[in-house]
Order: structure tokens, then C-alpha cells, then sequence
């Protein structure tokens, strides 16, 4: 009996209990010119709700380079529930953003639907992950890895606590969630990805693309995310 019986680790969330935890604290970013036109869109996660003098708020993080350039032109929104369909869309003004040694923002959206993501514990080498993104500004995308590498250094530092993940994302993705695939708690931020240039042979000079690279995907962890919000006096909205 005991010989045919399989290992079972009661306790566990299932795969499918993990993700209906992620998914709505994914949060797609578009930023419109005044007239409503949308000329970029990224992906963000819920990370706190708050009540505020100006009503209901969910703080949303993001990359930071996504507003490079923008301040004072356009209007930002941070679009809710895209797993369910279009999702919500909401007003969401900037609070800060850095876009340096810590690539990061922060949004306050104005609803009171919010959806935290609670905050996961430092990862180790091989820790299976999820990341969560909405690739050229359109549908919700799920892609699975692991934590390739882990570069310990001091925070806001030349290579603090970097993570790599070998999850395959694309333009749009930065600023996406990435997820422990075991507890559905946030590791950090999509920062970017490695590409590599790919020229068509017999192409005109100068005509190439920048492919991303696999297993290359750089993410800012928890303990950059803690040094922004605390530079901005904001370290309440993420409590360890």
C-alpha cells in the first residue's frame, strides 16, 4: 500500500490557486496625450489600497523609464482586471519616478477595487517564478521560469540584489510583476531584457531589429523597490 501511494504535500496551493492570487494584482499602464491618443503602454502591479483626502486610491508600481520625457503632457491610466477581459480603466497620476541606478514609479489610481500583491521572501538560485505583462499594450501574458541569477549588493548600488529570470518577455512587459511560482508573493519588477541585433541579409545599411535575447530578463527585486519607497516617503505602502 504505502509502495503505490504518491507523495502528496498537503498544504500547498495548486498551480491554478497560485495564478487566480497573481492575476489581479496585474495592472496594465497606458499613458494617452491629452486628446486621447495612446502613445505608450507598459505593465504595473497593484501593491497597496489606501483611503486618501482625495478619495479611494491603489498604488500601483511600474518602470520608471516609461514616463521619461512625459511629465506635464499626457494622462495616465492604469486598467484593471485584464484577465477578466478589457479591464477598468482608470485615471492614474504620478506620484514619482526614477529612472537611474532604481527604474521605478508609482501611480495612484482613483478606485477602491484594488487587489494588493503581498510581498514574497527573497528568492534563491532555481526558484520556479511567474511573470505577468500585457507585451505592445495589448492582452494579458503568463510566462514561466526560474531565477537564473541572484546578484547581491547594496541597495540603489551598481548591482543591487539584481535577479535574472530566464522568463521570455517582450517590449510592454517592463514594469510587469514577477511572481513566486510557489506562494504567489511579488519578487520584483520586470526591468528589462537583453537583445540582440539581427540585420536581413541583403538589407538596405542601417535596416536591422533588436530581438530579446532568452534568459534574459532583469528584474528589480523587493529590497530596490523598499529603497524607492522609502526615498519618497512612501515605505508604508510595502511593510516587510
Amino acid at each position: 500500500m504505502l509502495g503505490s501511494c504518491a507523495a502528496i504535500r498537503f498544504g500547498e496551493p495548486t498551480r491554478e490557486e497560485v495564478l487566480q492570487r497573481i492575476f489581479p494584482s496585474a495592472v496594465q499602464v497606458v499613458v494617452e496625450q491629452r486628446e486621447g491618443r495612446r502613445i505608450k503602454s507598459g505593465s504595473g502591479v497593484a501593491i497597496a489600497a489606501r483611503r486618501t483626502a482625495e478619495g479611494p486610491a491603489c498604488f500601483v508600481l511600474t518602470s520608471g523609464h516609461t514616463f521619461s520625457g512625459l511629465a506635464g503632457k499626457t494622462e495616465i491610466y492604469a486598467v484593471f482586471g485584464r484577465h477578466l477581459g478589457t479591464g477598468r480603466k482608470v485615471n492614474a497620476p504620478l506620484v514619482a519616478a526614477r529612472n537611474d541606478a532604481i527604474d521605478l514609479a508609482l501611480l495612484r489610481a482613483e478606485t477602491d477595487d484594488c487587489s494588493p500583491a503581498a510581498p514574497a521572501a527573497a528568492p534563491a538560485l532555481g526558484a520556479p517564478i511567474w511573470v505577468v505583462g500585457f507585451p505592445l499594450g495589448r492582452h494579458i501574458m503568463l510566462s514561466s521560469g526560474v531565477v537564473g541569477q541572484v546578484i547581491i549588493g547594496e541597495p540603489g548600488g551598481d548591482s543591487a540584489g539584481r535577479l535574472i529570470v530566464d522568463a521570455p518577455v517582450t517590449y510592454g512587459v517592463s514594469g510587469g510583476g514577477v511572481y513566486d511560482a510557489r506562494t504567489a508573493g511579488l519578487l520584483g519588477l520586470v526591468e528589462g531584457f537583453s537583445t540582440a541585433r539581427l540585420t536581413a541579409q541583403g538589407s538596405s545599411p542601417g535596416l536591422y531589429v533588436d530581438v530579446p535575447v532568452p534568459g534574459q530578463t532583469f528584474v528589480t527585486p523587493l529590497s530596490d523597490v523598499r529603497q524607492f519607497l522609502a526615498d519618497i516617503e512612501r515605505a508604508d505602502l510595502l511593510p516587510r
